[in-house]
């Protein structure tokens, strides 16, 4: 009798165990938060913005010791309404860390959708830079914003963050030609230490990417719709790992790359590999005073080493007369100093509806194959491929595909 009680108490326990009062409660998944807010003067702190969508007011600056994160998915847009100047600008010694993904980049837009209305990304370091023959290193120069940063030093592995997969739209806005204007993204003295991967520079009015001296690298990026230069750049800028870059030049633009060194004969370069310059049919000049249009243009001693290049579309044009070519050299001393002396080398390079192989820009030289030395620093090639870069919504804007004519 006792083992018989004892049975029916153990499945009473059982049943009462299962009870629906006793079930396991599920737990809510937590929603994704979405961040917003204005983001205006100068960081005193160091922050990170969670995903989400921000406004930006003003020439906001990240100073030294600050850090300024975004994550990936946000966007940050400067409202047509926020007149003057707006701009992102880290200091030397601050950091802006915008790691994007393929699928979720970080945007950093205005509300018109109109080239050349706000100042795009400005970052500041103290990495060498090289613009006089005759003053000693370590050197220094003034920004050209209208900032009057100082930039320059010793440092070549300076680090000014790290971004991935950033898109800066409509940018490029020029206050005062040549002593205050602004680019997609403007690295000023920017250092081997900083990440620049799978960024696009998009219809900006100005150039795409700008290199103020400097050691740091781009990889993976696109400049489209840019009107002046794809990527340019001066005070000997000497990034070696600079891979994948892709131009789409339409509407107005001068020339895919255009390479300075501010008159100083250097003995370094930089090197890009697998490089793709394309100028859709009809693109005009920014000026009339621009009357060639160039893949490659080379002026005050510019050298470097390219290679597996694709070049299209640099063709002629009788209204207004311009002539367009794959590689021109502005000056005669570039010329000297530069091509006949072996420091630019142009190989693996295939080139389709494009007039003319060479410009010379001064009548006191003809800029031919034969010119380049040794022989081999000039190689055309069937064969060469260009950029090769992977879709995703980091290249795509308001459904435009930017690596369609990749």
């Amino acid at each position: 009798m006792k083992k018989l009680f004892f049975s029916l108490a153990i499945i009473a326990s059982i049943f009462t165990g299962c009870s629906e009062d006793d079930e396991p409660v599920k737990a809510t998944p937590t929603p994704t938060p979405v961040g917003s807010g204005e983001i205006t003067g100068n960081f005193a702190a160091s922050k990170t913005y969670i995903k989400g969508n921000y406004s930006l007011k003003g020439m906001v600056q990240i100073p030294s010791g600050i850090t300024v994160t975004f994550e990936p998915g946000s966007t940050i847009t400067v409202a047509s309404s926020s007149v003057g100047e707006n701009g992102l600008i880290v200091l030397n010694g601050g950091k802006l860390i915008a790691n994007g993904t393929s699928s979720e980049p970080i945007v950093f837009t205005h509300q018109s959708k109109t080239p050349g209305s706000w100042a795009g990304i400005i970052m500041y370091g103290d990495a060498p830079i090289v613009n006089s023959a005759t003053a000693a290193a370590p050197q220094t120069a003034t920004s050209e914003d209208g900032l009057g940063v100082i930039y320059g030093g010793s440092n070549a592995t300076h680090n000014g963050g790290s971004l991935k997969y950033v898109r800066v739209e409509y940018a490029g806005q020029v206050i005062t030609t040549n002593s205050k204007e602004h680019n997609g993204f403007s690295f000023y003295s920017v250092g081997s230490g900083t990440t620049l991967e799978n960024l696009v520079s998009y219809k900006g009015n100005d150039d795409g990417f700008e290199f103020y001296g400097g050691t740091v690298s781009l990889k993976n990026s696109i400049s489209y719709g840019n009107a002046d230069d794809s990527f340019d750049w001066q005070d000997g800028w000497r990034g070696q790992a600079n891979t994948n870059w892709f131009a789409y030049q339409t509407g107005v633009a001068n020339y895919g790359v255009e390479v300075e060194a501010k008159s100083v004969d250097n003995a370094f370069w930089p090197i890009v590999t697998n490089i793709t310059l394309k100028r859709a049919a009809g693109t005009t000049t920014e000026s009339v005073s621009e009357v060639q249009i160039d893949a490659f243009q080379f002026k005050k001693q510019g050298n470097g080493d390219y290679s597996n290049i694709v070049i299209d579309g640099y063709n002629n044009y009788t209204t207004p007369a311009v002539n367009g070519g794959a590689v021109q050299v502005l000056d005669k001393a570039t010329y000297d100093g530069q091509i006949v002396t072996g420091k630019v080398k142009l190989t693996n390079v295939k080139i389709t509806n494009t007039a003319n192989n060479f410009i010379s820009g001064a009548i006191t030289f003809s800029l031919t194959a034969s010119s380049f030395v040794p022989a081999a620093n000039w190689g055309p090639a069937a064969t060469a491929t260009g950029a090769t870069l992977t879709a995703g919504a980091w290249a795509n804007v308001d459904g435009l595909n930017l690596l369609t004519n990749l």
